[in-house]
């Protein structure tokens, strides 16, 4: 056992997985943790398996492993033979029953991933025959089972083109085509050797060159090492939030973890998992069989026609007129002690029911709390890639209000000593204003006294000679630059390589300064992000003072002895209105049972009248069809000739 657990943890360290465990580690691994790593393990073979097993119900974990293990034709060996212990451990993350699923798996990845590959296209589904009896069904069948055979052609083929090796007719195509292209490339750099032996300075042109070359596959290296720690860093983020996801996780169990409380929950758990394991899945197991039982019953039977259904009603009916029989027989027999055990079955039955429905609702709110759990993550993960911040809660938003008032305070000394420093400022600038007009004042006085003393101009004279003194100090700090110039001809090598060590430095102090710059840019982004944070929060207090303000105004008004003051209140108004909708409803209610009981008589004399209606309507179009009758003309014969008088 410690050779397999060894040998699990120096695969686990190994490439893909850099788990970076010892065998103490492993050892200690908690079974939610346990089945994450075999699930890591399987995600490797079957990249469809990766999954994080926390936001998934252990059933469906059970399921998905065990499919993947019965399509890589893993048998369980030792203690875990029985089906149901192997299912059960695998559930519960046992340790007996993981170690050889890693050992196994990590022994033979390369041909599992191959295995999973292959069962992607090969693993046949069966269609029910009395759906083969479509022609449809049946022919997309019969494309499917030619297109697996197809596959199958395709991947031998593959497999052997693998295992062969080229032809040398082939190898030596491909090595007289590289010999020509190796003399095509000795060409190229002769003729620009000689392009660049004509120019001045070649040699250092080509020392430049290869510098430049050796610095830019040193930029590539470099750009590559810093993906390659922004994956590390990626990676290690996420390792960081499932680490404090959990550690968050353990806190909140954690936080009621005395042993009663503990063992009362875990017997809660306990109860209902028996009863659904005893009562609730028994039953529905029993009603599906019945149901398949009857549809199979119902599938096998011949089909029937119009005479064959009317035959059914009527024994239906003949079954009915038995039963309802029976139960008048039933209830004239009146026994006491069968109407107590009715009467308990009927408290058994809806309390089963009751607790039926209890169990269904527990079980909808814990798939329900798992889907919103699922949710909550994914929308921690969308605002941490939105804004690259964590959403926070509790104490933690606590502790950022602090932090802004914190950053409030600091921000509001700045600004004072930013108000001081501009006051200060226009202060010196006025007090330089002064000094200057009093420096042309003074200037103005030394004129006229000059003026006055017959030595006019020795001012400017004293400043003539001071800056001619000073345009020949230049001019003696030229020459000594010139002579230098001059010895640094002589040394245009050391120069040169000084140049050199120059610019390497220059272009470090360059991508040292480039950094700063991004730092600086990261920085001023993050207090552009912190101040409309501040703003936001600012916003967010001044609508609770609103708030408060009117909360405080309406108490105010509420207990206030004055009665036109009390009156405003809105909790006042509201009281009216109920007050006054109570009297509608009231009066609505009367009304309603006034209709309701003139409802009968005030029906019977309508339909009297509309009777009456209806009558004196008959005896009207009966008069009038009497007096058409009567004033019709009659027929007078006189001479032989018809007259029609009216």
């Amino acid at each position: 056992m410690s050779d397999q657990i060894k040998f699990i943890v120096d695969s686990l360290n190994k490439e893909p997985f850099k788990k970076n465990y010892n065998l103490i580690t492993f050892d200690s691994l908690e079974p939610v943790q346990l089945l994450q790593v075999l699930s890591d393990v399987l995600a490797e073979i079957d990249p469809k398996q990766l999954v994080d097993i926390r936001e998934e119900m252990p059933e469906q974990t059970a399921k998905r492993m065990l499919s993947l293990l019965g399509i890589l034709k893993y048998k369980p060996s030792g203690n875990a033979t029985d089906m149901s212990t192997f299912r059960q451990g695998l559930v519960i993350g046992s340790k007996p029953v993981i170690y050889p699923v890693l050992h196994w798996l990590l022994q033979r990845t390369n041909e599992l991933k191959k295995r999973a590959y292959l069962a992607r296209f090969l693993i046949k589904l069966e269609v029910p025959s009395e759906f083969l009896q479509d022609e449809t069904v049946a022919d997309t069948n019969k494309q499917y089972e030619e297109l697996m055979e197809a596959f199958k052609t395709l991947h031998k083929e593959y497999e052997q083109l693998k295992t062969s090796g080229f032809s040398t007719a082939e190898i030596r195509k491909d090595i007289s085509a590289m010999e020509e292209e190796n003399d095509q490339l000795i060409k190229r750099v002769e003729h620009l050797k000689k392009r660049v032996e004509t120019a001045q300075n070649h040699q250092w042109m080509l020392k430049i060159a290869r510098q430049l070359r050796v610095e830019k596959e040193t930029e590539e290296y470099l750009a590559q090492q810093k993906q390659e720690q922004k994956n590390q860093l990626f990676h290690a983020v996420q390792r960081l939030q499932r680490v404090q996801n959990q550690l968050k996780s353990m806190c909140q169990a954690a936080a009621d973890a005395k042993p009663e409380s503990l063992m009362k929950r875990l017997e809660e758990e306990i109860k209902f998992n028996l009863y659904m394991v005893t009562e609730k899945f028994p039953k529905e197991l029993e009603n599906k069989k019945k149901e398949l039982h009857f549809l199979q019953k119902v599938v096998s039977e011949p089909a029937m026609g119009h005479s064959d259904l009317l035959e059914l009603e009527s024994k239906i009916n003949e079954i009915n007129t038995e039963i309802n029989q029976l139960v008048e027989k039933k209830m004239m027999r009146n026994e006491p002690i069968e109407g107590k055990l009715l009467l308990y079955r009927q408290q058994a039955s809806i309390i089963s029911r009751k607790k039926e429905a209890k169990a269904e609702e527990l079980q909808e709110a814990k798939e329900k709390l798992a889907s919103l759990e699922r949710e909550a993550s994914v929308k921690r993960n969308q605002t941490r890639e939105f804004d690259g911040t964590e959403v926070l809660k509790g104490d933690e938003f606590k502790q950022y209000v602090n932090k802004l008032r914190s950053k409030s305070t600091v921000f509001k000394k700045k600004h004072h000593i930013i108000a001081e420093l501009k006051a200060e400022f226009g202060l010196l600038q006025r007090t330089e204003e002064l000094l200057k007009q009093h420096h042309e004042n003074i200037q103005q006085q030394l004129q006229t006294m000059e003026e006055k003393k017959s030595i006019s101009g020795y001012s400017y004279t004293q400043e003539e000679l001071e800056r001619i003194s000073a345009l020949k100090s230049e001019v003696d700090e030229m020459k000594g630059r010139t002579l230098d110039d001059m010895s640094e001809m002589e040394l245009t090598q050391e120069c040169d390589e000084k140049k050199s060590q120059y610019d390497s430095c220059a272009a470090g102090l360059e991508s040292n300064r480039s950094k700063l710059e991004q730092e600086v840019r990261r920085l001023r982004e993050e207090c552009v992000q912190e101040e409309s944070r501040y703003h936001y929060t600012n916003c967010m207090i001044k609508n609770l003072e609103v708030q408060l303000r009117r909360a405080t105004d309406e108490m105010k008004a509420y207990i206030s002895s004055d009665q036109q003051e009390k009156r405003k209140a809105i909790r006042e108004q509201y009281t009216k209105n109920i007050a006054e909708q109570e009297n509608l409803g009231k009066k609505l209610r009367e009304k309603q049972k006034f209709v309701r009981e003139s409802h009968g008589p005030n029906m019977k004399q309508a339909k009297m009248w509309r009777d009456l209606e209806q009558l004196m309507e008959c005896k009207k179009q009966c008069f009038l069809k009497q007096q058409s009758q009567t004033s019709i003309g009659q027929v007078i014969q006189e001479g032989g000739e018809d007259r029609l008088i009216l």
